[in-house]
């Protein structure tokens, strides 16, 4: 029980903000949750991973400062 709970209190650290985009639009919009889930898969599983996600680290900021402008 304690080794689930540390590694349930890790995951929360680090991915809380994935959890959260996770949650909010999952509760309405089933076609944005598996559209992350699909991004996500590509980056952990494909050989390629780490380009994806620094693509969409970049795409991300991009929209946030497009987001700050408008």
């Amino acid at each position: 029980m304690r080794l689930g709970v540390g590694h349930g209190i890790y995951c929360l650290g680090c991915c809380w903000a994935l959890m959260l985009l996770l949650f909010s639009p999952g509760v309405m919009n089933l076609i944005v949750i598996v559209a992350l889930m699909l991004w996500v898969l590509a980056e952990k599983l494909l050989p390629y991973g780490e380009q994806t996600a620094r693509a969409s680290g970049v795409v991300l900021l991009a929209l946030a400062a497009w987001t700050a402008i408008t």
